[in-house]
């Protein structure tokens, strides 16, 4: 105060006023204002007094809290900002938001708040999985502290079918009728057990964001997404639309809203091929049974084993239209039998681009269904899926940590993705908790440890060989579709389950983790396939590695080294070489001669930082 609103302007005037009258008025009005200025400061500090806000009335000083005590300065002192604060905000209440915020919260040490307009909401889709593969996902979320439980066979689960069935007749010489059964069991998730359980040791804000991504952390509207070295404020929608926008601070930011995000940029730049999708229109369903001459089935499904794959066509015999469009655009009927006379059917196009027409695979189911003698007399439930699978993953070095589709965890060919979010949850959780319990956490170094636990190399080389099978399977008629699955449940349990897997942790992923056992893989199977789809392989592989990008080849190979890691680096481009401005700066003073200094190395000169003992740690 006395440096910048008293004795400077006392100095300027001094110059020009000669009258000692004068000269004694502007010292003291100088100093009236001084004190003036004075009061000011100190009242707007009392503004922000913890429990005190004058800005903002109703937050508490329990709320704030919760917030990191190795915020800084400004981040207290403009407290009264802000409508709510946590350690980490979870945008999004599905199954992946739920399950990194259940498992962050787990310890009762982090503040978590899952954000979502919408977080009532029932969950909607019949979420298949193997059992094996769940047993794994049950067992880590037990070192977690977080139970799965509920469901009619406890564990989240409230059906489970000791085999698995699968129709490819039709081509090949494989008679329309033939079953291939696979000795693999197979669940359908209590969804409504699974949220119960999954929605603990968090809070909710029922709120949306508002911001737009239009650069890497940038974002639109201006200032409705802010980051800081300690954190992010961000301003979200309540459900209420008349209500005021809430401003939200929080260390870390986790967007699971799903593969067409708004706020996490996808890494375009790099090769990578555009999503495919995967649709299918589904019906659970009560049929009539009083003509059934045999009650353990419905239609030709057994009602103890869940039908995975069902692509047989001849329900289009004698439309040429029809068979030729179904032999273009191929679908199949996924069905999960339940209780009594209740199944579930699912017709499903498996991935395609441009995607399928929903009312295409509504109009294939019903027309199936009757072909098949099954009289479905009532729908309890209709389901829409709409799945983006494969695309580019997340662009290095953002601040905002996608998940789940956001992160694009989907499986490239397969269009699975509750097991490997719920598995990948717990790699994430682990990284964000190990850098947050820091005295003085890196937010950047936890968001890219985050990422680099979903996307380490080895995981996007594993994700690069599935991104191709998505590729080969989209361009495949019905014909080379039952040719490519016979051939592929005919492999060995842990080669075929290790492909659907596709992520650590799961059980038979270690079948496909390394280069070497990728490989083997691929020998395997095309020597299973028929002579056509073989050699369509062959060429789609050449095909693939030539026009598009080559990263089949860095994925079943040693060469072409490791896809770029999210590891967090830091940037010492603005340090440079402490080592040579010190010696420049003695040599400078003890030169008997002129010398100027250069810009950066006045700036070590004059700085804190240029003790010999920090030069090392400067220079790493």
């Amino acid at each position: 105060l006395d440096t910048f609103f008293f004795r400077g302007t006392l100095r300027n005037q001094s110059k020009t006023i000669n009258n000692y009258y004068e000269y004694c008025t502007a010292a003291i009005w100088n100093c009236a204002m001084a004190i003036m200025k004075l009061f000011t400061i100190v009242f707007l500090a009392g503004c922000t007094i913890p429990g005190q806000s004058f800005l903002t009335p109703g937050i508490s000083s329990s709320t704030r809290q919760h917030f990191s005590t190795s915020a800084t300065t400004s981040s207290r002192v403009y407290a009264s900002k802000y409508d709510d604060q946590c350690d980490v905000l979870v945008l999004g209440s599905g199954p992946a938001g739920c399950a990194i915020a259940s498992l962050l919260g787990a310890k009762g040490d982090l503040d978590v708040v899952v954000a979502s307009q919408n977080f009532e909401a029932d969950w909607v889709p019949n979420y298949g999985v193997w059992k094996d593969e769940w047993g794994t996902v049950l067992e880590r979320y037990r070192s977690f502290g977080v139970e799965l439980d509920g469901g009619k066979y406890g564990e989240s689960i409230d059906r489970e079918w000791s085999t698995t069935d699968c129709y490819f007749g039709g081509s090949f010489g494989i008679p329309t009728e033939e079953r291939l059964r696979l000795d693999r069991p197979y669940c359908r998730v209590d969804r409504f057990a699974l949220k119960k359980s999954l929605t603990k040791n968090f809070r909710v804000v029922e709120a949306n964001h508002i911001s737009d991504a239009i650069g890497l952390n940038m974002y639109s509207p201006a200032g409705s997404l802010l980051h800081d070295e300690d954190g992010t404020t961000i301003q979200l929608q309540p459900k209420d639309a008349k209500s005021d926008l809430l401003t939200m601070r929080t260390k870390i930011v986790i967007d699971t809203t799903g593969h067409e995000t708004k706020l996490v940029l996808k890494d375009t730049r790099e090769p990578y091929t555009r999503p495919g999708f995967q649709i299918a229109y589904g019906a659970l369903v009560e049929v009539d049974e009083s003509k059934s001459s045999d009650l353990s089935q419905i239609g030709p499904y057994d009602k103890e084993a869940m039908t995975l794959f069902d692509y047989r066509t001849d329900h289009f015999d004698g439309d040429e239209g029809a068979t030729i469009k179904a032999t273009k655009a191929p679908t199949f009927m996924y069905a999960m039998p339940l209780e009594g006379n209740k199944i579930f059917f699912e017709e499903t196009s498996l991935v395609a681009r441009p995607a399928m027409s929903f009312q295409e695979c509504k109009d294939r189911c019903f027309r199936r269904l009757k072909h098949l003698g099954i009289d479905a007399t009532k729908i309890e439930e209709e389901e829409y899926c709409y799945i983006p699978m494969g695309g580019a993953l997340p662009a290095r070095d953002q601040r905002i940590l996608g998940f789940g589709g956001a992160a694009a965890m989907v499986h490239p060919s397969t269009g699975y993705h509750l097991c490997r979010a719920m598995m990948g949850a717990t790699d994430a959780a682990a990284a964000i908790r190990d850098e947050l319990a820091k005295e003085k956490p890196n937010i950047d170094k936890a968001v890219a440890s985050a990422y680099d636990s979903l996307w380490s190399p080895g995981n996007i080389r594993q994700r690069n060989f599935a991104t191709f099978g998505g590729e080969f399977l989209m361009k495949q008629n019905i014909v080379g579709l039952r040719g490519f699955f016979d051939g592929f449940f005919r492999l060995p349990l842990e080669l075929w389950g290790g492909f659907l897997a596709g992520w650590p942790g799961l059980a038979y992923n270690e079948s496909h983790e390394t280069w070497t056992k990728r490989m083997l893989f691929g020998l395997n199977f095309i020597i299973k396939l028929p002579p056509p789809v073989a050699l369509d392989m062959f060429l789609s592989i050449v095909s693939y590695s030539i026009f598009e990008n080559l990263s089949l080849i860095q994925s079943v190979t040693p060469f072409l080294g490791e896809p770029d890691s999210y590891e967090y680096k830091r940037n010492t481009d603005r340090i440079g070489d402490v080592s040579a401005k010190l010696e420049a700066v003695e040599m400078i003073k003890s030169s008997k001669a002129f010398a100027e200094m250069p810009t950066e190395v006045a700036a070590v000169a004059g700085s804190s930082d240029n003790k010999p003992e920090k030069i090392e740690v400067l220079n790493s």
